[in-house]
């Protein structure tokens, strides 16, 4: 039963949160979600609500997804052998046409299928799509797998005027055409910093960055994320995530949060309460 208690938390929670909804008005947030929670119906469906509202209050929201099981799952039923270095999947032309297939066929059509079901506009892109996304090569030893070189922000732009929501496939191109796999959260840091982004939100399984006693820290300058990685504080899959986060701040992202998506409602949480709920990265005022 719904009493007028139940009414005025939902006002109450609303006009708190008004500050923060003004401050982002017309901002852009790049948001990257991984594989993980996509395969989860139910998180997807709740996670394209969190988007939809952005849009609504006036935030360009740009979605940039993994895909990893739904790639893992195609590649051993297909016979294919995959295999990583330092958490980055080594890429044949085999696996990058199934990664691309994944990404861009499956994956991408379904986050923005959600979002567009939940009442937006969304549309599903890679980064090859009108050279979004121009790469080098960025290691042989893992064949075809790039690093973003030059973003096009102005397609993106162009959708934001339309009132469109990008998303995203870490699918870039060489300068000589060839189709390159892209680590997610590389794709989304290059992206946010070409967009001068307000907040790139990266979405993961943990809580995010923790001490040694294994509690939140809630705020990290670029310096002190240098000297908890080389402490060893900061670890395993962490490490890429903070490097992107560097990498951003430095190239003009204002705040970059690592933050848990298992969280229902954890962008929501992040962008419009007093205190967000993961581990934000600035050397700003945030």
């Amino acid at each position: 039963m719904v009493t007028n208690r139940n009414w005025l938390t939902t006002a109450k929670t609303l006009a708190e949160a008004l500050p923060y909804m003004q401050r982002y008005d017309n901002s852009v947030v790049v948001v990257k979600i991984g594989g993980n929670a996509i395969g989860d119906e139910h998180s997807l469906a709740s996670f394209a609500k969190d988007i939809v509202l952005m849009r609504q209050i006036g935030i360009n929201a740009v979605v940039v997804h993994g895909g990893g099981p739904k790639i893992n799952t195609t590649l051993e039923r297909l016979g294919i052998e995959s295999s990583f270095i330092k958490g980055k999947r080594v890429s044949s032309p085999e696996v990058v046409e199934i990664v691309e297939m994944v990404l861009s066929g499956h994956v991408n059509k379904r986050i923005a299928q959600a979002i567009n079901k939940a009442g937006g506009s969304a549309i599903g892109i890679s980064g090859k799509d009108a050279n979004i996304m121009v790469c080098e090569m960025a290691d042989p030893e893992l064949g075809l797998v790039g690093i973003p070189n030059q973003v096009n922000p102005t397609v993106l732009r162009n959708l934001f005027e339309n009132g469109l929501i990008p998303v995203i496939a870490p699918i870039g191109v060489g300068r000589d055409g060839i189709t390159l796999n892209v680590n997610g959260d590389t794709a989304a840091g290059a992206i946010a910093s070409a967009l001068n982004a307000d907040r790139l939100l990266l979405l993961t399984d943990v809580d995010g960055v923790l001490d040694n006693s294994h509690s939140l820290i809630s705020r990290l300058t670029p310096e002190e994320v240098e000297t908890k990685i080389t402490s060893g504080v900061i670890q395993g899959g962490m490490i890429p995530k903070t490097e992107t986060a560097l990498n951003a701040v430095r190239d003009g992202v204002r705040a970059v949060v690592i933050l848990n998506g298992k969280t229902p409602n954890s962008v929501l949480l992040e962008l419009f309460t007093a205190h967000g709920i993961g581990t934000l990265i600035t050397k700003n005022t945030p």
